[in-house]
């Protein structure tokens, strides 16, 4: 509960807080040295309380005769002055004390155990129940006798002074920690000042994706490690941000021939009444459809993980001419155009899971296929371990000023040459066969038309 109730009542704000951990440590500091402070004048204090006792016992032993065989107080021009609350003694005898006290009275009880100890010695005496005498003896010593002269003095004055120090210096203390606490939220305050406008723009410039950075030339050591440590969450943001939208792209660019499948079939299936097995064929296909679709997402967001790699998520082989048989199945290829898979070994084999190979390969495929004249020719072949798929087509190719720009999201050589497309497909492919330690390449030399190598892991 109480634990709880601190955790209510501490500040909300890192200002609030720093200023109240300065309040407290200057609170405790302040303590310390004012309770150092009073104790060491209290003690000064009383030494001067005990100076002018042992400068009054020596003026009074002054009066005090003991060179004959009886101790003699010799009578002064100053006696009454000297005699104010002095008491002389010759051993533990009484010869003369104040007029104002009794023998039974507290003063002449400690004086006289002052009188007896024979050393020079102070005490201090509570008179009257409610003030403070200080008394202190001086011994006088001669051939045959001795005596012993008490002094006291009252403590008020002294006592006063110490209370009205010591109110003075908790007036003091309170006035430095306003002082503190206010100087310390203001100092804060100017402080945080650049942490909150850092804060504020990183907010603004992560909600757009702006290229703007906080920078650290201009900063402080510490500021400068925030700005630089916020410029990389920018980074991570724009990263992620343009990650999302390259994985929104290609889920799109990749569903989108699937979707046209079903929505065709739908279509054919709705134009007349169709028979049971014409009905059966068209929920095949639509089935078919949505199953490669399910594979399309399955694969890419696999792909889309953090630190995943598809030997770990998506392990297995694949047979390399069924897959690539099945792909020209599905893939649109106009009646013009002549599609010939060849393959060195039937039997040949990718360390990569089907559905992978599928994704890799319908890009290059799909561009062939669109571009193509009249034929499209899919090799398979061994090479060093590896296995590579050369996808040819007899089309006008890759303008040479474009190739740069190939592999990059986004880029069309020509955007209105009649086909449909959103310059995803390539760099999917090329992504998708980097993370498994492949490769897809373009051949600029290759003419006529374009060839695409695919180089996969052999299974």
């Amino acid at each position: 509960m109480n634990g709880k109730l601190v955790r209510h009542l501490a500040p909300r704000t890192l200002r609030g807080r720093l200023s109240l951990v300065a309040l407290t440590t200057a609170a405790l500091l302040m303590t310390v040295l004012t309770v150092a402070f009073n104790a060491v004048t209290g003690r000064h204090l009383q030494h001067q309380a005990d100076d002018e006792l042992r400068a009054r016992t020596a003026a009074v032993a002054t009066t005090v005769d003991t060179s004959g065989p009886r101790v003699r107080i010799v009578e002064t021009a100053n006696d009454r002055l000297l005699d104010t609350n002095v008491w002389i003694y010759a051993g533990t005898r009484l010869l003369e004390q104040p007029p104002s006290t009794t023998a039974r009275s507290p003063l002449a009880q400690a004086a006289v155990r002052l009188a007896s100890e024979q050393v020079h010695a102070c005490t201090t005496v509570r008179a009257d129940g409610r003030r403070d005498v200080r008394l202190c003896s001086q011994n006088v010593f001669g051939r045959h006798v001795s005596a012993t002269v008490v002094a006291a003095l009252d403590l008020t004055p002294y006592r006063s002074s110490a209370n009205t120090l010591l109110v003075g210096s908790l007036v003091l203390d309170a006035v430095m920690l306003g002082c503190t606490y206010a100087l310390t939220r203001l100092a804060v305050g100017r402080a945080l000042r650049p942490v909150r406008a850092m804060t504020d723009q990183a907010t603004q410039w992560s909600a757009v994706a702006s290229d703007e950075r906080l920078g650290s030339a201009e900063h402080p050591a510490e500021l400068a490690r925030l700005g630089a440590s916020l410029d990389a969450l920018l980074d991570r943001i724009r990263a992620l941000l343009r990650h999302e939208r390259q994985l929104t792209g290609e889920l799109s660019h990749e569903l989108r021939t699937p979707l046209s499948r079903i929505v065709i079939e739908l279509d054919w299936w709705r134009s007349r009444p169709r028979s049971a097995a014409e009905t059966e064929a068209t929920y095949e296909v639509i089935a078919e459809a949505a199953q490669s679709m399910r594979t399309i997402c399955d694969t890419l967001l696999y792909e889309a993980r953090e630190n995943a790699t598809f030997p770990s998520t998506s392990p297995g082989t694949a047979e390399v001419v069924p897959v690539l048989r099945r792909l020209i199945e599905q893939v649109d290829i106009p009646q013009q155009v002549k599609t010939v898979v060849e393959a060195a070994e039937p039997e040949l084999k990718a360390g990569v899971a089907p559905a992978l190979l599928e994704r890799i390969v319908s890009p290059l495929l799909a561009n062939a296929a669109r571009y193509a004249h009249a034929r499209v020719t899919v090799t398979a072949r061994p090479v060093l371990g590896d296995v590579c798929i050369d996808v040819v087509d007899d089309g006008p190719g890759v303008p040479a000023d474009f190739t740069p720009e190939l592999f990059r999201p986004g880029r069309r050589a020509d955007c209105t040459d009649g086909h449909d497309g959103a310059g995803l497909g390539l760099p999917l492919a090329r992504r998708l066969a980097r993370a498994v330690g492949g490769e897809v390449s373009h051949d600029p030399g290759h003419t006529p038309g374009a060839r695409f190598t695919v180089s996969l892991p052999a299974g």
